[in-house]
């Protein structure tokens, strides 16, 4: 039986030695990817990247049906999950990323997306350039924070469930999409193929960079297997901690409240 290695404390990008540099090999991988960041999510997904934001944004409905509600999309890259949030329901959504290029396309987005004209137009979804681990945001300002494939790359994962806790209402909702290991078996061991042996080839041919795209599944195999992670929310504060799995359990949904 293969040993599994204990979870890394925080994203270790190669050659990356303390958190500061963790956090900037992984600005530089998203600032480089970002022109054929969405087309590679939903290629090298086949799509399931779109079901997957649409049913935790169909889950979160209840808090997103308020329209008193404001939700934070962290790590939001381009912004497909804060615009499938915003969908959902009534709740004022903003977004953060501290990749600039990354939030050049969101922003462009939200722009299309939005009528040109108009008294009873809603306003274009705000974007933020920020770090997940030092938010520009007051304590216990947001009803939801969300992230969706972009906790994994945070230099410290304890740090960051912290900072999103300091931000939240006391009976606010954290949520976290993430990829995750799959179990041993035939379907495991073939998605773990594609995984590291054709999505690094494949994600390096359209982007024109190997680095983010090899990093991809090294950071999966390092990071908490769904149990791992409720666990640490637990320990850090967080209420009703539960986690659904998706997709031959290579996705998981984590869900947690901050104590009132």
């Amino acid at each position: 039986m293969t040993e599994i290695a204990p979870p890394a404390k925080g994203s270790r990008p190669e050659g990356a030695v303390t958190e500061a540099d963790s956090s900037k090999k992984v600005r530089e991988m998203f600032t480089q990817i970002a022109p054929r960041y969405d087309l590679l999510n939903h290629l090298l997904s086949l799509q399931l990247d779109r079901l997957w934001r649409a049913r935790t944004a169909k889950l979160l409905r209840p808090v997103l049906n308020r329209p008193d509600a404001l939700v934070l999309d962290l790590c939001s890259g381009t912004g497909d999950l804060a615009f499938a949030l915003a969908r959902a329901g009534k709740a004022r959504i903003l977004g953060a990323d501290f990749a600039h290029t990354m939030l050049v396309r969101a922003k462009a987005k939200s722009t299309a997306l939005s009528p040109s004209a108009g008294a009873n137009a809603p306003p274009r979804m705000p974007f933020f350039e920020a770090d997940a681990l030092r938010l520009p945001f007051a304590d216990a300002s947001f009803d939801l924070v969300t992230s969706a494939f972009g906790f994994r790359n945070l230099a410290n994962y304890e740090a960051g469930l912290r900072e999103i806790q300091r931000v939240l209402k006391p009976g606010g909702t954290i949520a976290i999409l993430e990829f995750s290991e799959p179990p041993q078996g035939l379907l495991g061991d073939l998605y773990r193929w594609y995984f590291t042996k054709v999505l690094p080839k494949i994600g390096w041919l359209v982007s024109g960079h190997q680095s983010a795209y090899t990093y991809l599944p090294k950071s999966v195999a390092s990071f908490f297997r769904p149990a791992e992670l409720a666990a640490l929310m637990t320990s850090v504060g967080y209420q009703s901690v539960e986690f659904r799995e998706w997709t031959i359990r290579t996705v998981a949904l984590h869900t947690g409240t901050r104590p009132r």
